[in-house]
């Protein structure tokens, strides 16, 4: 198998484990409820190309359905459970907060001691417990789910990789490009922290992967054509190993676990935290539920971390704080779990919580051509080819948008359209198309310049639509007429559409709508393609408000003494939008912030 091969299956295992773990929580929060037969735990097998591939994504995309966030379409509840410890049962959209939950002293049956609490066994967990172990803090970390996961894509500046490919990035730039996507309503002072900072964070996780034989990628290339938006080489991924059937042999979680055991680092799953508890105005540990049922008391004499991943998994508290973002949504594939515990629990305990509210949405959720946007998440489909800027028309058969750009603008501008859904469309000569394009970060379906495999390389990728074809989700025509009417577009309207996108081919130049030369593609080659879509949500972006030593701040700005907030769960850094072309950025200051966060505590 070639590595850019095993590479590729990456996102087939990610979405298998995603799948996994909310079968997981959904028996976790429905012991006396039967599950249905899609409920059933799969067991993880490689990535596969050709109609196999999307078929068994697709299978595992239905389980969705069984997640306790995925509300019907009705609008029932998916609001995390921890209001219901205090006797208010579900929660409604316009009350996804909830009262803090009242634990009587009577019903715990367990104290614990520790110095360091991390709440949250996931990607800035796993960081902080493993740093912290190296300062030799007792650590102790709790976990809702039966174990944590590493995102791959781990975005760093400086890093020793970056110096081998000569990749040289400016402070002030790319803080400047962060300012500009968020309209500088970000504290610039944690974007330099994470620049002065992220490169011993990846330097470390190359060290910690090397002592097991797995390589570490900076997904090096230069931008070769002129664009309109630049993109930032920022991104890192291990190249795990794999078995003969594609099976991964080994992931992050498995290798930082290991390595935060050895260290001393105690580790409790099934252990949801229902609320912090404070000595004074200090947080001084938190209260957990058991697997058995009953309470732990956790007593942390240095300092509590929070990271249990933002609300993505929660559609009431989404509906609640981003209504503008739920019919843009076709797709789920948040990490379960990540329902809002954190910042509730944070929010209880007197933390300040960001104004705006921002998701990190990707153009890759496809829909069946009967459907619209914003519907039931477990209808959705991956369909990772909407991030190439093939031609893209609104409900009457119209270009309404640029579509060379970050993932989400596409998304956004797809909120003054018609249902909020859209098409994307191409035709027989994709294979030619995709390496013109020459698109970055995970977009990217070919080797890098320095050989770095892409996320999912093309003949994968288009084994993932063929199977999709054979859903029903993308449409395959003979003719343009043809490919309206099985999209259910105006053909009138959409064939002087595609008349006109062959014409800017033919000239070169897009005085409509000013996409580059380069990415522009001609729909002359049959068989013609297209399918309904909008976005996937990877997780929520705004948190609760810190300061650079990565504590949590009260409404006034004072540190909560003893809180700590790294991940989805902290705030500060993005909004409105996520700025997809610096890559790997979100869980490069994921990362980096929870190894500083569990050094400051250990050595405070």
């Amino acid at each position: 198998m070639s590595r850019v091969e095993s590479v590729g299956q990456r996102y087939a295992h990610h979405t298998l484990r995603i799948k996994k773990e909310e079968v997981i929580v959904k028996e976790e929060k429905e012991r006396d409820q039967q599950p249905d037969d899609r409920c059933k735990l799969i067991s993880r097998r490689g990535f596969l190309t050709g109609a196999a591939a999307t078929g068994a994504i697709a299978a595992l995309s239905g389980l969705a359905a069984c997640s306790p966030s995925q509300a019907p379409k009705d609008g029932g509840s998916g609001a995390s459970g921890t209001s219901s410890e205090a006797g208010n049962g579900k929660s409604s959209e316009s009350d996804w907060l909830g009262n803090e939950p009242q634990i009587a002293d009577k019903d715990i049956t367990e104290t614990i001691e520790t110095e360091i609490l991390i709440i949250g066994g996931g990607t800035g967990g796993l960081f902080a417990a493993c740093a912290a172990g190296e300062e030799g803090a007792k650590t102790l970390v709790i976990d809702k789910l039966q174990s944590g996961g590493i995102r791959d894509d781990l975005g760093g500046i400086n890093t020793r990789l970056m110096k081998e490919t000569g990749t040289v990035i400016d402070k002030q730039e790319i803080t400047q490009a962060c300012q500009s996507y968020s309209a500088n309503r970000i504290n610039a002072s944690l974007h330099h922290l994470w620049y002065d900072n992220s490169a011993e964070t990846i330097d470390w996780y190359q060290d910690r992967l090397a002592e097991h034989d797995v390589t570490l990628w900076q997904e090096y290339t230069v931008e070769k054509d002129k664009v309109n938006y630049k993109h930032f080489a920022t991104g890192h991924s291990p190249a795990w190993p794999k078995d003969d059937k594609g099976k991964a042999l080994l992931d992050g979680k498995t290798v930082l676990t290991e390595y935060a055991t050895g260290l001393g680092v105690e580790f409790r799953y099934n252990t949801p935290m229902v609320k912090l508890i404070k000595d004074g105005d200090r947080v001084a540990g938190a209260i957990a539920k058991a697997d058995s049922g009953s309470y732990v008391r956790i007593n942390a004499s240095k300092g509590v971390i929070v990271a249990t991943g933002g609300y993505a998994m929660n559609r009431d508290m989404l509906a609640a704080l981003q209504p503008e973002a739920m019919p843009l949504i076709a797709w789920n594939t948040a990490i379960p779990g990540s329902e809002g515990d954190g910042i509730k629990a944070c929010i209880w305990a007197g933390a300040d919580f960001d104004k705006v509210h921002t998701s990190m949405l990707f153009d890759r959720g496809a829909i069946k051509p009967d459907q619209v946007s914003g519907g039931d998440w477990s209808e959705g489909r991956l369909f990772w080819l909407g991030s190439q800027p093939l031609l893209k028309v609104n409900l009457n058969g119209e270009r309404f948008t640029n579509e060379s750009g970050p993932y989400d603008f596409i998304t956004h501008a797809s909120a003054f359209q018609p249902q909020a859904t859209y098409c994307t469309i191409w035709d027989g000569n994709i294979e030619n198309d995709i390496p013109r394009f020459d698109t970055h970060g995970c977009s990217r379906m070919l080797p890098n310049d320095n050989g770095a495999p892409p996320n999912i390389p093309m003949p994968a990728v288009l084994g993932m639509v063929q199977g999709l074809i054979e859903e029903g989700y993308v449409q395959q025509a003979d003719t343009i007429e043809e490919l309206a009417e099985k999209l259910n577009i105006p053909a009138d309207t959409f064939k002087k559409t595609v008349d006109r996108y062959n014409e800017l081919f033919d000239m070169q130049e897009d005085p409509d709508f000013g996409k580059e030369a380069f990415r522009l593609s001609e729909l002359r080659k049959p068989p013609f393609y297209g399918v309904r879509q909008n976005s996937m949500i990877l997780c929520t972006l705004d948190g609760i408000r810190i300061n650079t030593d990565l504590k949590a701040l009260d409404p006034q700005g004072k540190p909560i003494e003893g809180l700590y907030v790294v991940g989805n769960d902290s705030g500060g850094y993005y909004a409105y939008t996520y700025p997809n072309m610096i890559t790997g950025h979100a869980c490069g200051r994921t990362i980096t912030f929870a190894r500083l966060a569990a050094k400051k505590i250990a050595n405070g």
